[in-house]
């Protein structure tokens, strides 16, 4: 199982959790959930308390990664699977990224 916190504009937002290459699911952090100002990350993922699942890396996310040379590029030089998503996105999505979303390997501490 792997982790990532995500956060839009700095703040946590939520966590995306790959519990399989088919199980992913999406919680939003309780105090982002708790504040009225900040708003869904996502059309597609509206804030809410349940999780959101799925058997595929959520589109929002999907769509976060690189494509074609690019992606083959990222994955040799990282040295990661080219269909590994979720390992990608954990690597490429860290700092500088088109919008407000980044995310940061997670932590239990």
């Amino acid at each position: 199982m792997r982790k990532l916190k995500i956060y839009r504009n700095q703040i946590l937002a939520g966590v995306l959790t790959e519990e399989s290459r088919n199980s992913f699911m999406f919680q939003y952090d309780e105090a982002y959930f708790n504040n009225s100002t900040m708003s869904a990350i996502s059309l597609t993922l509206p804030k809410t308390q349940m999780d959101y699942r799925s058997e595929y890396l959520f589109p929002f996310f999907f769509n976060m990664l690189s494509e074609g040379v690019n992606r083959k590029l990222q994955s040799t030089q990282l040295k990661i699977d080219e269909e590994d998503n979720f390992g990608l996105l954990m690597e490429t999505a860290q700092y500088d990224t088109i919008g407000a979303i980044t995310v940061k390997p997670f932590s239990e501490k």
